[in-house]
C-alpha cells in the first residue's frame, strides 16, 4: 500500500496541470415563428441525445477549427506533421485532438447541455468551450436552413407547375365559354326550364282547344251544322231564320187563299227560296270560321310544340354545356387550391431557408479556470490508499496460499491422504476422563469408523 500511496503522489505532482472550462446551452421549447412548430416543454432523451451527438460531431469540430483559424499556426502544423507525418488532412487531425478533450453532458430533468473542454491553458480551454458552443449553434442553424433551402428549390418547381396547370385549366374554361358565347350558370339555368315548363302548359291548353275546334269542325261539316253555337248565336242567321218563318206562315195563307198557281202564292215561293238560300250560304260562312279557328288552333298547337321542343333542346344542351364547364370550373379550382398550397410552403420554405436564429441559446460562458482540475492530488491519496489495501490485501492471501507450512491435524490428512493413528498432547497436558478417550480413539480410527470398546 505505501508503494501504491507512493507512486500516485509522485505522478499526480509531475503530471502536467489542465483546467476544465465549461459552458451550457439551453434548447428553446418556445413556438418557431416561421415553421409554426411548438417544440416540447421537456426535451426528449432521444432528441437530447441526438444534440449531443451533434455536439461531438466531425462537422462541429471541423467548424471550429475554421472558426479559430488553427490551420494557420506553423506549431500546430509542425506538431501534426511529427504526429502523422503528413499523412491525412491537418483539420481531421485537430478536430480529432480537439474532440479528445472534450465532455458533454445533457442534463437528465432538463433542456440543459453542458459542454466542458479541458487543457493545460485555462484561457485555451475557455475559448474552445466558447467556440464549440457557437459552432454547434451556427451548426443547429445550417441543419435547419439547408433542408429548407432543398425543399425551397423543390417547391419552386413545384409552385412553377402548378401555375402552369392552373392557367391551362382557366384558358381552356375561357376558351369553353367564348364558343358557346355563354356563361352558364343556375340562375339562367332555372329561366330557361321555367320557360320550358310555360310552353309545355301552353302546348297542352292548345291542344284541348285544338281538339274542341277540331269537334266543332266536324259537326260544321254535318248535317248538325245549323245546331252549332255560333250559328245558333249568329244574329244574321237568326234574322233570316225569322224572315223564313214569316216567310213560310205567309206562304201558306196565301195558298189557303189563292191557291198554288196565284202570282203572290209564286212570288212567297220565290221569297223563300231566296231566304233559304241566304240562309244556308250565312251558315256556310259561320260554320267556315269553325273551319278557320280549328286550323288556326292547330297551326298554333304545331308552333307550340316546336317551341317547346326548341326550348327542350336548348335546356338539354345548356344541361350538358353546365356539366362539362362545372368540370372545368372544378379544375380551375383543383388547380388553384394546388397553386395556393405549394405557394404557401414555397413562401414557408424561403423563409425558413433565410432564417438565422437556432432554437437553442447561450445560457452561460465559459470563463478561464483559477484552479486546476487534475491532477487532484487529494483525490489520487484517497483512491491509492484504497487501491493500495486491495493490493497489499490480495498479496496477503496470495503468499499465505503459497505457504504449504502444517499447522494441524487437518492438513496432515489432507496433505497424505492418511487416516491418523494417533495424536500426541502437548507436553503438560493432563489426561481427562473417557470423553478424552472417545476423542482420541476418534482420532486415531478416522471418522468413518465407529468406536469400540475394546480399541479403548
Amino acid at each position: 500500500m505505501g508503494v501504491t500511496v507512493l507512486t500516485a503522489v509522485i505522478v499526480s505532482l509531475l503530471l502536467p496541470k489542465k483546467y476544465l472550462a465549461t459552458a451550457s446551452v439551453v434548447v428553446d421549447a418556445k413556438p418557431d415563428p416561421v415553421s409554426a412548430l411548438i417544440y416540447p416543454g421537456l426535451a426528449s432523451p432521444a432528441f437530447m441525445a441526438t444534440q449531443v451527438d451533434v455536439l461531438v460531431s466531425d462537422r462541429v469540430a471541423l467548424r471550429v477549427v475554421r472558426d479559430l483559424k488553427l490551420t494557420e499556426n506553423p506549431e500546430i502544423r509542425q506538431q501534426w506533421q511529427d504526429a502523422t507525418e503528413g499523412e491525412g488532412t491537418v483539420e481531421q487531425w485537430l478536430s480529432d485532438s480537439l474532440k479528445g478533450n472534450l465532455d458533454v453532458k445533457p442534463s437528465k430533468e432538463s433542456n440543459v447541455i453542458s459542454v466542458a473542454y479541458k487543457a493545460p491553458d485555462p484561457r485555451f480551454a475557455a475559448a474552445l468551450a466558447n467556440a464549440f458552443v457557437q459552432a454547434y449553434i451556427a451548426t443547429s442553424v445550417e441543419l435547419q436552413v439547408g433542408p429548407a433551402k432543398q425543399y425551397n428549390t423543390f417547391f419552386d418547381d413545384r409552385a412553377k407547375a402548378a401555375r402552369a396547370s392552373l392557367e391551362a385549366a382557366q384558358t381552356k374554361l375561357s376558351n369553353f365559354q367564348r364558343q358557346n358565347g355563354i356563361l352558364v350558370d343556375d340562375e339562367r339555368m332555372d329561366i330557361e326550364t321555367a320557360r320550358m315548363n310555360e310552353l309545355s302548359s301552353q302546348l297542352v291548353a292548345l291542344q284541348g282547344l285544338s281538339a274542341e275546334s277540331s269537334s266543332r269542325q266536324a259537326q260544321a261539316g254535318g248535317a248538325s251544322a245549323d245546331r252549332l253555337q255560333e250559328v245558333l248565336l249568329n244574329p244574321v242567321v237568326g234574322q233570316l231564320k225569322a224572315d223564313l218563318a214569316r216567310s213560310e206562315t205567309r206562304l201558306r195563307e196565301l195558298s189557303t187563299h189563292y191557291g198554288d198557281n196565284h202570282p203572290q202564292v209564286v212570288e212567297a215561293r220565290a221569297n223563300i227560296a231566296e231566304l233559304r238560300a241566304r240562309l244556308e250560304a250565312e251558315t256556310r260562312r259561320v260554320t267556315g270560321g269553325a273551319t278557320v279557328t280549328n286550323t288556326i288552333n292547330r297551326q298554333r298547337e304545331a308552333d307550340t310544340r316546336a317551341a317547346l321542343e326548341t326550348q327542350r333542346v336548348k335546356v338539354l344542351r345548356m344541361k350538358a354545356m353546365r356539366n362539362e364547364a362545372s368540370v372545368l370550373q372544378r379544375d380551375v379550382e383543383t388547380a388553384q387550391r394546388a397553386f395556393e398550397g405549394v405557394s404557401a410552403r414555397l413562401t414557408q420554405s424561403g423563409l425558413e431557408s433565410q432564417t438565422t436564429q437556432s432554437n437553442v441559446n447561450v445560457l452561460s460562458q465559459a470563463v478561464a479556470p483559477v484552479k486546476p482540475t487534475s491532477p487532484n492530488v487529494l483525490l489520487s491519496l484517497a483512491l491509492s490508499i484504497v487501491v493500495g489495501l486491495i493490493f497489499g490485501t490480495g498479496l496477503v492471501l496470495l503468499l499465505e496460499l503459497r505457504d504449504r507450512r502444517v499447522r494441524g491435524v487437518d492438513d496432515v490428512m489432507q496433505a497424505l491422504k492418511l487416516p491418523i493413528l494417533g495424536v500426541m498432547p502437548k507436553p503438560g497436558t493432563r489426561r481427562s476422563g473417557p470423553q478424552r478417550l472417545l476423542g482420541m480413539e476418534q482420532r486415531v480410527l478416522g471418522n468413518n469408523v465407529a468406536p469400540s470398546k475394546g480399541a479403548a
